[in-house]
């Protein structure tokens, strides 16, 4: 379950969304993967990758495009209605664009294991072990009901790691994004069914821990 402090930390404001999304006019791109859509069987089929990666990604930034355009011509319009009736799109939309583009560089075929140096250390001291934190995350993540999205945080303010969960594609809020598990059924379901728990127990073999220590080193600067 979501509760209303996880919602809170998602739910951002409709204008920061807008803020991360239409920063420039330029068209949203798919971003290519780094690796081949077999890279990650057994844990995740490459049936799952390809219509993942490449159909709903791709959705969600042609849906971008169409969106921002018709809201920067609301604004040029100064068409108030229009910019409030376009929002949801551009969060929806860029959210999903955002947490995409998070999610492919947070898996590797190299991944699985441990942490190693600053991350690992920051780990045992926000949840005791690594161990704990996968526990932690892996509860958080499968509870989410319907569709969103379980994290790894960063909070600027108390230096601290942070679990928590958001909803639909809500872009994560309130912390900076460091390791997200999508748990929308495109997302495992032809692989795994309804058995939401396996899926997250077999993406921790795929997890890049490298990506995610350099967003950490990011994210403290």
């Amino acid at each position: 379950m979501i509760t209303e402090e996880r919602a809170t930390r998602c739910a951002a404001s409709l204008s920061q969304t807008i803020n991360q999304v239409s920063a420039s006019r330029q068209k949203h791109t798919l971003p290519d993967l780094t690796y081949d859509y077999g890279a990650l069987e057994p844990h995740i089929s490459a049936e799952i990758m390809q219509l993942h990666h490449s159909k709903h990604h791709a959705t969600y930034v042609n849906n971008l495009n169409v969106t921002e355009e018709k809201y920067q011509e609301a604004l040029a319009k100064g068409d108030v209605t229009a910019q409030v009736a376009l929002q949801p799109a551009l969060r929806f939309n860029g959210g999903g664009h955002i947490n995409h583009t998070i999610f492919w560089t947070n898996l590797s075929p190299n991944g699985g294991g441990e942490p190693q140096g600053e991350l690992m250390e920051a780990i045992k001291r926000d949840f005791g072990s690594f161990q704990k934190m996968k526990e932690k995350m892996s509860v958080v993540t499968v509870a989410v009901q319907g569709s969103g999205w379980g994290w790894l945080g960063f909070d600027k303010e108390s230096g601290r790691l942070r679990v928590t969960a958001c909803a639909n594609q809500d872009p994560l809020q309130g912390l900076i994004p460091l390791l997200g598990i999508d748990v929308w059924e495109h997302a495992y379901y032809l692989q795994y069914k309804n058995v939401r728990p396996d899926y997250v127990k077999a993406i921790w073999s795929v997890i890049n821990w490298e990506n995610v220590s350099e967003r950490l080193q990011t994210a403290k600067k």
